[in-house]
């Protein structure tokens, strides 16, 4: 690979999963090591297209208001008299859509339009998230364990679909991030909120094998281009990343952190010299903007290397909320940065 590396963190709107592969094997091929389908059609605002696995749940009814601020929509609670006991998650699309998109990635691959070293990259949400989005406080504790066992049960499926040595699984961390923040509180998690969410992290770097690649991309959010907190600087970042490294107890391939629009200041990326990763651990820094373009990326990637000097770059988040007429032109700006 030439240059730093780049790293497409998930959603591209591009019409579909072929164009996507199409444009980033093409645009960007030489700098990537894997390739996700850019969650095209439904899942373009990530979660969102979730909504309906609970919204199809006789046992749950929605709320008439939402609790917090930053929520996609009121919550769903229990319907009076009914429980746990008469949740039935079926499936949630996350396989159905990496099958589909499997297909399409082979068949770029054997055109030459995606080098054959490139892995396929799904990226899926934490379970936490959707469940903390639709689901009232206080019966997020018994609708979780549900909806995660069934992740994991698409997962399994994805794996048997796709061979590990041509998989790569994301694991994206954006929920979590505003509680570690502190901005948003998890009653069912008490006062360990923070420690008992890094198990979960944890818990699902270890669902994937050994053999498939695996990463984190933290989030600070992108609803409505907003974030639901501007970071401070790279402290919080860090110590997660830390502690997601030590319990994670297979090799972690790659970790992706955000760098806002508006830090170039040396006090943003300070925190980040007490990352503990594993030498085999790529870190990948979000510092390409749009809106600032190559100079932009070079003053934040300066004020980077005052720190660290080995690392690939990429957006803070995914592309999904963006004018889909910016895309090309956003993504021969990660090669421009990143080559």
């Amino acid at each position: 690979m030439r240059g730093r590396g780049v790293h497409l963190v998930g959603s591209v709107p591009l019409e579909d999963a072929a164009a996507v592969f199409r444009e980033a094997g093409q645009r960007l091929g030489d700098h990537l090591e894997r390739i996700p389908d850019g969650e095209t059609g439904i899942r373009s605002n990530w979660i969102a297209w979730q909504k309906r696995a609970f919204a199809e749940q006789r046992a749950l009814v929605e709320s008439e208001a939402r609790e917090r601020d930053y929520q996609l929509a009121p919550p769903f609670g229990f319907a009076p008299g009914r429980g746990a006991e008469d949740l039935r998650f079926g499936e949630l699309g996350f396989a159905r859509e990496a099958v589909a998109s499997w297909r399409e990635f082979l068949a770029a691959v054997a055109d030459g339009t995606v080098p054959d070293r490139c892995r396929f990259q799904v990226c899926l949400p934490t379970p936490f998230a959707p469940v903390y989005s639709f689901v009232r406080y206080r019966d997020q504790g018994a609708v979780e364990p549900l909806y995660e066992a069934r992740m994991l049960t698409e997962l399994a499926e994805i794996r048997a679909a796709v061979p590990a040595r041509r998989l790569a699984v994301q694991w994206d961390v954006a929920t979590e991030m505003s509680i570690f923040e502190g901005l948003y509180p998890v009653p069912f998690l008490g006062g360990e909120a923070e420690a008992r969410l890094v198990e979960r992290l944890g818990r699902l770097g270890n669902a994937v094998p050994a053999e498939v690649e695996l990463g984190y991309h933290l989030c600070y959010g992108d609803m409505n281009h907003r974030h639901w907190k501007e970071p401070e600087d790279t402290a919080v970042l860090v110590r997660v990343a830390n502690a997601i490294a030590t319990t994670v107890s297979r090799r972690i391939d790659w970790i992706h952190i955000p760098v806002p629009v508006d830090r170039d200041d040396d006090a943003y990326f300070a925190p980040l010299a007490g990352l503990e990763l594993d030498p085999a651990t790529r870190l990948y820094l979000g510092l390409v903007h749009f809106t600032d373009g190559i100079e932009g990326a070079r003053r934040r990637i300066r004020a980077a290397e005052r720190v660290v000097a080995d690392f690939g770059v990429g957006t803070e988040c995914g592309f999904g909320r963006r004018d889909p007429a910016t895309v090309l032109e956003l993504l021969d700006l990660h090669g421009a940065i990143g080559g």
